[in-house]
């Protein structure tokens, strides 16, 4: 609990007696300025502008209490502090004139800092200094020449962009640092966190609006306190945990077959995700989707009827949507004719290049267009009988466009996936689904915790590159952990192909196994299935899939404790190491994880890797593969393909390591 006390015009913030924060006057407290941004979009990457006044620094000219919070006159205007049990509240007041405000906080030479939304290249964030700012995954702008490599065949895995290069889909004005707090922003605009300087750390913001620090004994009671202010994800449907979702496409035979092989296998499968039930276009992409949210009968006939079969034997059917429409199609011509899209400075519908395509953006500030939204997925998904979908994009609002609501588009372009996911929560509690129907999002901001039901990490290339690869979902589902979003998984074996960038038959195998211990098994067939390793490939990629659906539905019960635990405590069920051990090998290690309390996964993403080193932390671990026992430090243990590297506590539960012990990964 955080205490205060007042005394000859200084302001002391304590928590467990310890001086937190000494506030005095005289001492800078924050600065502001003037800026205007220019943004250019391509596809949803942005190229960013900014010009700014010099800044105006504000000293603190004198303290005063009024009721619960305490006022800090500044040379202009006042900054408000209000303690609520261990979070701290500022509110800036009377700084209307200024639109970006430059926040400094003390920093340990030895800190570490995570989270920010979603990183795929780097967990610590610190001497980084990037934007926080909702957009595709990387820079097109600036990655050119290294997509032009990878075309050419050139997939280094170990070659990595500078960091500041990067975009994200899911960016939040929040971070954890390993000091045990958090800091978060009110902010929507566009923020800039930079963690360079040894002594503090200047956090950014396009807009005047109240922060947060937040405090605990540990990550947990850190987490909790963060995820009581963001809020959390609700409970999975109980079926999400029984074995592997299959990522199919191209059609009702087609899916019926491939899923017939799986099950011949042995593959325990428990749903079936068809993202183009509605339809597909090809591009010089490869396989897209024609983003008309109706049922294409042409492609999938008979698909309610295989839908009630396929259901009557423990198989859901999953779909997709985004906010979207494909201008050839009817639903657009409904939503242009009512003025349901986004317009630009001219009027007309916005439309956005996707790849090589443009398409319209349904205006979610529109109360009416939103609701017909809402009502498109409940009538031709819901009741159409799917158990759950894609709900892709969300980046992609472009700041000069009109909205219907009249608000700033620079100021609402982040918000965009948070409404998005708003949208569809609200469509599955409408329709008094929580609890059956699984929803998953790939954007996110401040607001995604709260109405989405679960992350997946995006456009993976289809590679064991620690840029876009199968490594770099691991610090992606981390840093959504340490942000407060604690359900996220991947697609098994990536997306992204182009080029001689091709999806091998051991990179599927790997993700398949590193998948089987994670939160969700759910595949992908990519945007070139013809020419990429799927699920049936050959009996081996089948025996994978088998032996991995089976380990999954083994830790049914586990995965759900932690994922209720979740939704009670906020603390993810992918989490990062040091969340239980003070040691700095745990603070620096971004390629393993703890599912759960209880186990350690290090997964293997070097191509022909035979073994793997694993560092253990300081305690007692069970090679679930050859059980024999580990204490602290570094080992090398057996993993050839099929044979993953992970362990258990010695000191889980008794129910978990007979579990364990039982899993057959013997060599």
């Amino acid at each position: 609990m955080l205490t205060s006390e007042q005394k000859n015009n200084v302001l002391t913030i304590s928590r467990n007696n310890v001086p937190l924060f000494r506030f005095t006057c005289g001492e800078l407290a924050l600065s502001t300025a003037l800026g205007r941004c220019s943004y250019k979009m391509n596809r949803g990457s942005f190229n960013i502008k900014d010009t700014i006044t010099p800044k105006t620094d504000l000293f603190i000219s004198d303290i005063t209490q009024e009721e619960n919070k305490f006022i800090l006159k500044l040379t202009e205007g006042k900054l408000e502090i209000e303690l609520s049990g261990d979070i701290l509240k500022f509110t800036p007041v009377e700084l209307d004139k200024y639109n970006r405000m430059f926040i400094y906080i003390p920093a340990d030479k030895n800190e570490h800092i995570y989270g920010a939304g979603e990183t795929f290249s780097e967990f610590d964030l610190r001497g980084n200094k990037f934007n926080v700012w909702v957009a595709e995954h990387q820079n097109m702008s600036v990655i050119s020449k290294k997509l032009l490599k990878i075309a050419l065949g050139d997939t280094d895995s170990e070659k990595k962009m500078s960091f500041e290069k990067y975009e994200t889909y899911y960016a939040q004005p929040t971070f954890l640092s390993s000091k045990k707090y958090f800091f978060h922003s009110d902010t929507t605009a566009r923020a800039v966190f930079d963690f360079k300087a040894k002594e503090k750390h200047i956090i950014e913001t396009d807009s005047i609006a109240s922060y947060y620090l937040g405090f605990g004994d540990d990550f947990e009671e850190v987490l909790f306190n963060l995820t009581s202010l963001l809020g959390r994800q609700p409970e999975l449907p109980d079926w999400v945990f029984d074995g592997y979702i299959l990522g199919i496409q191209g059609g009702t035979d087609i899916m019926m077959n491939k899923v017939k092989n799986a099950l011949d296998a042995g593959i325990k499968v428990n749903g079936v995700w068809i993202q183009d039930w509605e339809g597909r276009r090809i591009t010089a992409a490869g396989k897209q989707l024609m983003w008309n949210w109706e049922h294409d009968k042409e492609l999938y006939p008979s698909l309610p009827e295989k839908i009630k079969e396929l259901n009557e034997i423990g198989i859901k059917v999953l779909g997709y949507c985004n906010p979207f429409l494909a201008i050839e199609k009817p639903l657009y011509k409904i939503a242009h004719n009512n003025g349901y899209c986004v317009k630009d400075i001219n009027g007309n519908d916005y439309l956005v290049k996707i790849t090589t395509f443009p398409a319209a953006m349904v205006d979610l500030t529109n109360p009416e267009a939103y609701n017909w939204l809402k009502g498109i997925i409940k009538t031709n998904m819901i009741d159409f009988g799917l158990s759950g979908w894609m709900a892709d994009f969300g980046e992609y609002l472009p700041t000069d466009c009109v909205l219907f609501s009249g608000e700033d588009a620079q100021l609402a372009h982040n918000t965009w996936p948070a409404r998005w996911a708003k949208l569809n929560r609200e469509v599955v509690e409408e329709s008094g689904k929580l609890g059956e129907i699984m929803f998953f999002t790939r954007s996110g901001f401040t607001g995604t915790g709260r109405y989405s039901t679960m992350m997946w990490n995006g456009d993976n290339h289809v590679d064991f590159s620690l840029d876009n690869g199968l490594p770099s979902v691991i610090p992606a589902m981390l840093s959504l952990t340490c942000s407060g979003f604690g359900l996220s998984h991947s697609d098994i074996a990536g997306y992204t192909t182009f080029g001689k960038l091709r999806r091998s038959k051991e990179l599927y195998m790997r993700w398949c196994e590193m998948n089987a211990f994670s939160l969700v098994m759910r595949g992908h067939e990519g945007i070139n299935p013809d020419i990429n390793v799927q699920l049936d490939y050959d009996n081996d990629v089948l025996a994978i899939g088998a032996e991995a659906s089976r380990i999954h539905l083994a830790l049914k019960p586990y995965l759900k404790e932690a994922v209720k635990y979740n939704a009670e405590k906020g603390v993810g069920v992918i989490r990062p190491l040091f969340f239980y051990y003070d040691e700095e090998e745990a603070y620096n290690e971004k390629y393993e994880y703890l599912l759960g309390r209880d186990i350690l996964v290090a997964p293997v993403f070097e191509a022909g890797a035979k073994t793997k080193r694993v560092y253990l932390p300081n305690d007692n671990w069970i090679h679930i593969a050859s059980k024999r026992e580990y204490g602290g430090g570094y080992a090398v243990v057996e993993a050839p393909l099929g044979h993953p590297a992970v362990f258990v506590r010695k000191e889980a539960s008794k129910e978990l390591l007979q579990i364990c012990m039982d899993m057959d990964l013997s060599y």
